[in-house]
């Protein structure tokens, strides 16, 4: 099989960032989603980026219209016939990824490799519903995708080395460069980065001021962002479900969720997206002073 084709699952943030970075490095890419809102919503996102592009002067027109050639939208599963490799980026919830990878399973070659964007959830899990587990394996992105340099490889406990290796390659081809992660929950990044950001919810709760827990972490370690700014961007209900998920997985005390976010989630106070998280964001997403 040709390594030329790439399919990716979900047409969202991730997978339509993850859409644009292969078609970036050259791949022919389909990027499958059952909803025709999602898939209408990624191809004016794309177009608006590039040609905010074009008129900076950091993409020619030509260059443009070569990306945009390699890449192209479907809702239907079967479109992910011919290619080598499909990554998988629908919602973070175990039954949605099995009930995924049960369908590419069926509609993919028999030799394609599937990869799921999980930020933590189980790969052997995920595998198991497949007739391939040997070819299944966790490839985790960051976003905004076509930016962020890291990518974290997952192996199930069957994930072959010739799986592997293609994987590699791959996340090489479009500018990655990986940490081998283990697979527990959380992975590397989050498992080390969540309970910061927990802690920081914690020492607001005991009367800590946002702002200060920021610039505490800002000028004393010099971090790009602060835990309470960082949590507002991913989505506090994100960073709750994550923390409940390395807390269940671990079944460990020092991931206990903080009561403030289940409070806050509750209320729905959810960060930028919503306007109100640990700060007041206006509807362009800006904080409010």
């Amino acid at each position: 099989m040709e390594h030329n084709k790439v399919a990716v699952i979900g047409a969202g943030l991730m997978g339509s960032g993850i859409a644009q970075a292969c078609a970036q490095a050259g791949y022919e890419v389909v990027n499958i989603d059952t909803f025709e809102s999602a898939i209408e919503k990624a191809k004016a996102n794309i177009e608006k980026l590039f040609n905010k592009k074009v008129a900076k002067g950091s993409m020619t027109e030509e260059k443009k219209a070569e990306i945009l050639g390699r890449l192209t939208y479907s809702g239907n599963f079967d479109d992910v016939k011919g290619a080598f490799l499909v990554v998988e980026a629908v919602p973070e919830k175990i039954e949605i990824k099995k009930d995924t990878f049960k369908k590419l399973d069926a509609a993919a070659d028999p030799e394609t490799i599937l990869v799921s964007n999980t930020s933590g959830l189980s790969i052997s899990e995920i595998a198991s519903v497949t007739n391939r587990p040997d070819k299944v394996m966790g490839a985790h992105f960051f976003y905004p995708a076509p930016v962020m340099k890291l990518l974290e490889l997952v192996r199930g406990l069957v994930t072959s080395d010739a799986t592997y290796a293609v994987v590699k390659e791959f996340a090489a081809k479009i500018g990655k460069t990986t940490v081998d992660a283990p697979e527990y929950p959380g992975f590397l990044v989050n498992r080390i980065l969540v309970p910061m950001q927990n802690e920081g919810a914690f020492m607001v709760m005991e009367g800590c001021k946002p702002e200060d827990v920021d610039n505490a972490m800002k000028l004393g370690c010099n971090h790009p962002m602060g835990p309470c700014e960082l949590t507002d961007f991913v989505g506090i209900d994100v960073m709750l479900a994550t923390m409940t998920g390395l807390y269940n997985g671990f079944h460990d005390s020092k991931y206990r969720p903080c009561p403030l976010l289940e409070t806050m989630v509750k209320a729905g106070h959810l960060g930028k997206k919503s306007g109100q998280g640990f700060y007041k964001y206006d509807e362009n997403g800006n904080k409010i002073q």
